[in-house]
């Protein structure tokens, strides 16, 4: 049976139940179970952005074609993808973060919109163009995170505002660009700013009322972090007193901290969320020594108190900008015969992380891309990498380039979520292909300033001209079953599903399918501009669709979207991507596929 939506019949019941704590804790734990619906930004709260919708599958995905389309208005990069509640579809943009609800018994007419008003000098501090990650929803509400730090509740019926709650200040840098996550009867909201020197914090606010209900920052000291110096651990073992304050000179712990732009994901069972902090700021690795604790790091926090279990540090002392903001899918399979409730992450530095999410113990470390060098591989028992000193951007010293360094600062992937499928046991990556060369320079900090300090040029590994891959990967083995090269960073977010069809999108603007165990392509259609936002599915009516939302922008095409023309503009990225001008333009819009005729089926 489907799940009533909230603006459906049984609303006012479930609104009357939703102001009780014990119902919001329930509520989006039931609705993630529907597969007609989508009602988070990554599918579920494992992230694994898999659907058990299968009326589209590998013999007929070939006759896909557009159901209907809707134009968002915004020319800048449209990443995220929009949500599906009961006959209710909630489509976001990049600034200035315009709200559209859109129904599906007419065809995706405007139910409702919300545009805020935000000072465009906004735009200015946003590091890699003026995205926005998603919307949330729960309790009635549908929760927006806009440029200006702003996290807003909106009624989802109506889309009048019933809160707002400041999250930060715009003009120290400081952004919002992430996809707020509703755990319980908190909405959980991280912040932007990085390259600004702003300090990464992960912050929970009440659904009802916007107050907050804790905070917690990636460092400074314990009563900041919410780390228990005896009962947080790292690696197994107890993470001291104030563990946030370690490998900093002086306050600079203060001025880039690890922002938290990424993704969260939630485990019930153990009421544990887990996600990722950045960048240490500044870029120039000598501006700031030693391990830079807690940049670079995937939590582990009780979703209730904020409270650290335990926490990971990819990689101390940053030389590169590996980001670990990327999602956290949470999937229990046994490993070397024990049931293990497992955590698998495709960090920016090229390596595949599988941890057991309830202790935090490294089980797997593995390079996914195998173009990267800066690291030869990763100690299992200390977790730390064994790096290479040729790559290292600081034992040169200032304004001296260190050339051909694998990853580039984008990562072997950046923010695109992957998928998983049970049914195959993969994770499909949506991956980047790139290099780089990289040059600190002296930068001071201002307030509101560019605090970076390295300047960078983009290009595809040595040999190769293929910029992306997507890459269906065993985690537990460190392996590729198979990829599919494509000449731009695949920058969707991937979609698996039960009919053994895999979604993604390419730069160029190419919606495709392909085959979950093979990877043979299916079908392919080029939306009305590149495609950096994610794929989902859902049912109307008992049928299934599928959605993309295309717009071409992000930090890879940042010179589309912010008509830079440098090669080193855009930190770099511009003169990688010159040539995709060639194939898309800017524009956003969502692209909604079905398949023709058929019998419906009755929803689950």
């Amino acid at each position: 049976m489907r799940i009533p939506s909230m603006i459906q019949a049984g609303a006012a019941i479930a609104l009357v139940m939703a102001a009780t704590p014990a119902f919001a804790r329930e509520e989006l734990t039931t609705m993630q179970k529907d597969p007609n619906q989508w009602v988070m930004p990554l599918g579920n709260y494992s992230s694994t952005r898999y659907s058990e919708l299968a009326q589209i599958n590998t013999a007929n995905a070939k006759d896909l074609k557009v159901a209907w389309s809707f134009s968002t208005g915004v020319l800048r990069g449209h990443e995220g993808g929009p949500l599906v509640i009961g006959n209710m579809m909630y489509v976001h943009t990049p600034f200035p973060n315009k709200v559209f609800a859109l129904d599906l018994s007419r065809n995706g007419a405007i139910a409702w919109q919300y545009e805020p008003k935000q000072d465009n000098k906004t735009i200015a501090v946003m590091c890699c163009d003026t995205v926005n990650r998603g919307v949330a929803y729960a309790d009635g509400k549908v929760f927006l995170h806009q440029a200006d730090t702003t996290l807003v509740a909106l009624d989802a019926k109506t889309g009048k505002v019933v809160w707002s709650a400041k999250n930060g200040d715009a003009t120290k840098g400081e952004t919002g660009t992430a996809a707020p996550t509703v755990v319980g009867n908190k909405v959980l909201i991280g912040n932007s700013g990085g390259e600004f020197g702003v300090r990464g914090m992960m912050t929970a606010y009440d659904i009802a009322t916007g107050k907050v209900a804790w905070r917690a920052y990636s460092s400074g000291p314990d009563s900041d972090t919410l780390i228990d110096p005896v009962k947080t651990t790292s690696m197994g073992k107890a993470v001291g007193k104030d563990s946030g304050l370690a490998g900093w000179k002086g306050d600079q712990w203060k001025l880039g901290g690890g922002t938290t732009w990424g993704w969260t994901s939630y485990d019930p069972a153990t009421n544990l969320i887990y996600y990722g902090s950045g960048n240490p700021g500044a870029w120039n690795p000598a501006q700031r020594p030693g391990n830079n604790r807690w940049s670079m790091s995937i939590w582990a926090r009780d979703a209730d108190t904020g409270k650290a279990k335990w926490i990971y540090q990819m990689t101390p002392h940053d030389e590169w900008d590996y980001d670990g903001v990327n999602e956290m899918i949470l999937v229990d399979k046994a490993f070397k015969g024990k049931d293990r409730k497992l955590l698998t992450h495709f960090d920016r530095n090229g390596f595949s992380y599988t941890l057991d999410r309830v202790s935090g113990e490294l089980l797997v470390a593995e390079k996914y891309d195998p173009a990267v060098n800066w690291a030869t591989g990763v100690d299992l028992k200390t977790g730390l990498p064994q790096r290479v000193a040729k790559y290292s951007t600081e034992g040169n010293g200032e304004d001296v380039v260190t050339k051909d360094v694998c990853p580039a600062a984008l990562g072997s992937k950046d923010q695109q979520p992957a998928a998983y499928s049970p049914k195959t046991g993969l994770f499909y990556i949506p991956a980047n292909h790139v290099c780089m060369d990289y040059e600190p320079t002296k930068v001071a900090y201002v307030a509101g300033s560019p605090y970076v300090g390295a300047n960078l040029s983009m290009y595809p590994p040595k040999g190769e001209q293929n910029l992306g891959r997507f890459v269906a990967y065993d985690a537990m083995t460190g392996k590729a079953a198979w990829e599919i090269k494509e000449p731009f960073s695949v920058w969707s977010g991937a979609l698996a599903t039960a009919g053994d069809v895999v979604f993604y999108g390419t730069m160029e603007g190419y919606l495709k399918a392909v085959d979950a165990k093979s990877g043979k392509e299916l079908y392919s259609f080029k939306t009305p501009s590149g495609i950096i936002g994610n794929i989902n599915t859902y049912t109307y009516q008992g049928k299934q669709y599928i959605a993309v939302l295309s717009g071409v922008g992000g930090w890879a095409a940042i010179g589309m979207a912010a008509g830079l023309t440098g090669d080193q503009d855009g930190l770099g990225a511009v003169g990688a991507y010159r040539g995709l001008s060639q194939y898309t333009n800017l524009g956003g819009a969502l692209t909604v596929f079905e398949v023709p005729g058929g019998t419906a089926v009755a929803s689950r």
